[in-house]
């Protein structure tokens, strides 16, 4: 492709050389330059690609785009000055691949907890409505029915575009995608072209990365006030940062919840470890799910298909033949009469959510024993506040490893014990290694309890000093049955 085409979308600071060469791929990574690369040079947290422009024009770029201008230039290269690379990045990659999001109807979940959900069910009852459908999401994407692994919430702008285009070369004519916070932040999101935004709630999460609460809600706000005004934006109102979501968006505003007058209100008519009977804006719905928080993220789901021009009958009724998404709330039955539930819990907001809906199913018919950890090199500020919300919910809680990554997972434990006081101490049992956790808390439950093992889900993997293990809390449960 021609240089300037690949251009036209950036608000360019200046230019050196000519713009009108021929290149032959874009590449963030100069391991990966080739013969005729364009080489975008971003600044990281741990490096900074400007240093490593030299290397990339050794391996053949003839082009880069950068923040500042090196101090030396070669003379048949070309310098392409932009603001922010990273912006520039998603916009010459979404042009590289033919604009794909501009010939998908798109669609993204941001906050918290629920995103998966959200984005999951409603790829699955596109497809079952007759679409084809893509997903873009921390399980797996889905290039309608084709798996593509999946590495992170939100790939890097030219995976994602690449993603984008396979699903508009495949027919599909929707695509559902989780948007992180980090993917907001660090602009991978850029040029996209977004027919809806959805807000499930949000609560503490990756202050390691955006070092205070409000950086997080200014992240997650900044995907409203980038959508257009022919997109939707669906708010859950009974977040009290649900309509801050909503103050700057120029897309059309809509509402769902479980509490208050909303576009879309659902209640809980009964519950149990079966499912729900819900009312959804006055019609009575059986649901495989479980909990407050599945019935809201159901809302969401409902509102979307909605609004994406569906019909409300129909919706309901394939609604009412989901299942629940890998690893979130995934319940398995023990020959000897315990439930036991793997859910993807780890932060406190998601933990306390959790117990609170086990808690109320069993009304004191059983015991519940939690088994949580939280993860290495990792906002360490919600460890105490993980392990006060496992104790002070459960009859028992086991704390253990979850991924302790590079750090000594008793010095995770540490951490966590310190959020407990003497009494809270002896509901609370430590046990470094995540296996014999599992086996113990089966080993204590007996007929009618629960256990709930947090903080993995659908993950098959624990990375230990820096290398990954297989470990499935799924395959660990079964073991134990």
């Amino acid at each position: 492709m021609i240089l300037g085409d690949l251009l036209q979308n950036i608000i360019l600071k200046s230019t050196i050389g000519d713009t009108e060469i021929s290149v032959t791929d874009i590449q963030f990574d100069s391991r990966k330059i080739g013969q005729g690369s364009v080489f975008v040079a971003m600044r990281g947290t741990a490096t900074d690609g400007h240093d490593f422009i030299n290397v990339a024009i050794e391996k053949g770029a003839k082009a880069i785009v950068c923040e500042a201008y090196p101090t030396e230039r070669i003379d048949d290269i070309t310098y392409i000055l932009v603001e922010n690379s990273s912006d520039a990045l998603g916009k010459i990659a979404s042009a590289w691949y033919g604009f794909p999001s501009e010939k998908l109807i798109l669609v993204g979940v941001t906050g918290t907890n629920g995103k998966t959900t959200i984005a999951t069910l409603l790829y699955q009852m596109f497809r079952q409505l007759g679409y084809k459908t893509g997903l873009l999401s921390t399980v797996c994407n889905y290039v309608d029915d084709v798996a593509v692994e999946a590495t992170h919430t939100t790939p890097d702008s030219l995976a994602l575009n690449e993603l984008l285009a396979r699903m508009v070369d495949a027919g599909c004519k929707y695509a559902f995608m989780e948007v992180s916070s980090h993917s907001v932040e660090q602009r991978r999101i850029a040029g996209l072209e977004f027919d809806g935004g959805i807000f499930t709630n949000i609560t503490r999460d990756h202050i390691d990365y955006h070092l205070t609460f409000e950086n997080y809600l200014k992240a997650k706000k900044r995907f409203f006030d980038d959508l257009s005004s022919e997109a939707f934006a669906l708010t859950n109102i009974d977040d009290k940062n649900g309509l801050v979501m909503l103050q700057n968006t120029k897309a059309q505003k809509y509402t769902y919840s479980l509490r208050g007058m909303a576009d879309f209100k659902t209640k809980i008519l009964e519950h149990g470890f079966d499912g729900m009977l819900l009312d959804m804006n006055d019609r009575e719905v059986n649901v495989s799910f479980i909990g407050k928080f599945n019935a809201s993220n159901l809302s969401a789901v409902f509102g979307a298909a909605v609004l994406l021009g569906q019909d409300e009958l129909e919706v309901l009724r394939i609604i009412s033949s989901l299942h629940s998404v890998s690893g979130r709330f995934e319940t398995l039955r023990a020959p000897s009469g315990y439930t036991a539930i793997v859910d993807y819990a780890h932060t406190p907001d998601a933990l306390n959510n959790v117990i609170g809906t086990i808690n109320q199913i069993l009304q004191g018919n059983g015991r519940l024993i939690t088994v949580v950890g939280c993860g290495g090199n990792r906002d360490k500020g919600k460890r105490p506040m993980m392990a006060r919300e496992a104790v002070d919910g459960s009859w028992k809680a086991i704390l253990t490893s979850d991924n302790p990554r590079f750090e000594e997972p008793q010095d995770i434990l540490n951490d966590m014990l310190a959020g407990l006081d003497i009494i809270q101490k002896t509901k609370s049992l430590t046990i470094v290694d995540r296996r014999e956790a599992i086996k113990t808390a089966c080993a204590i439950a007996q007929a009618g309890d629960v256990v709930l093992i947090a903080g993995k889900g659908h993950e098959d993997y624990q990375i230990i000093q820096g290398v990954k293990y297989h470990f499935d809390d799924r395959e660990e449960v079964q073991a134990c049955f």
